[in-house]
């Protein structure tokens, strides 16, 4: 099974939870429409990696603020990127099928270390992602559609969260694709304060 750091500890997430379409800009670079709920969709433990692979086919990268989960609240944030088969995902949904394909696949989650933090401080977290040293994505809890609190709520209604589940809240502007060799750095911060800072190299 996949694991995750947190605190320096491994842990091992039974799935992701993932929170589609949850910053307005995103969703009009994407020419989606508005959700009237929150749109939640689950990748498998297969998909965590701590390596940011290139896919053989056409990929794009979406940075996104994530929560580690324990006793069913949030206790930990990290970086992760939500990678998604392009191609594939604009098959699917002009059929009307599921997008496992096209998201869920190996390594298709992948996540800094993750660090503690306290409740009265998830309103206060934004998130950066450089590629190749030019900032591309920025986007903070504010700016979230759908915030963590309403996030977990209605998850609850649907599935049981274990210690160690992921949520990726959804992912701001600035999305694109990416090709061998690019260096991605993310990077959380609480206010102006940096706690997490990642470097990847596409492999």
């Amino acid at each position: 099974m996949k694991t995750v750091i947190f605190e320096d500890r491994l842990y091992t997430p039974s799935k992701i939870i993932c929170v589609g379409r949850n910053y307005y800009k995103h969703i009009k670079e994407l020419k989606n429409k508005n959700p009237e709920e929150i749109v939640l969709f689950i990748k498998p433990n297969t998909s965590v990696s701590s390596q940011l692979i290139k896919p053989v086919k056409k990929c794009r990268y979406e940075g996104e603020i994530s929560f580690i989960m324990k006793e069913g609240r949030i206790a930990g944030v990290g970086l992760g990127i939500d990678l998604t088969l392009v191609d594939e995902q604009e098959r699917l949904k002009t059929k009307r099928l599921p997008w496992e394909k096209a998201k869920a696949f190996d390594s298709s989650a992948v996540f800094s270390d993750f660090v503690k933090i306290r409740s009265e401080d998830i309103e206060k977290i934004r998130m950066e992602l450089f590629i190749n040293g030019e900032l591309r994505q920025s986007g903070d809890v504010s700016g979230m559609i759908y915030k963590p609190s309403e996030i977990i709520e209605e998850i609850k209604k649907y599935f049981t969260i274990y210690d160690g589940d992921i949520i990726m809240c959804g992912t701001p502007e600035g999305v694109g694709l990416f090709e061998k060799g690019d260096i991605f750095e993310g990077k959380i911060y609480i206010n102006d304060r940096q706690v997490v800072q990642k470097r990847w190299t596409v492999k």
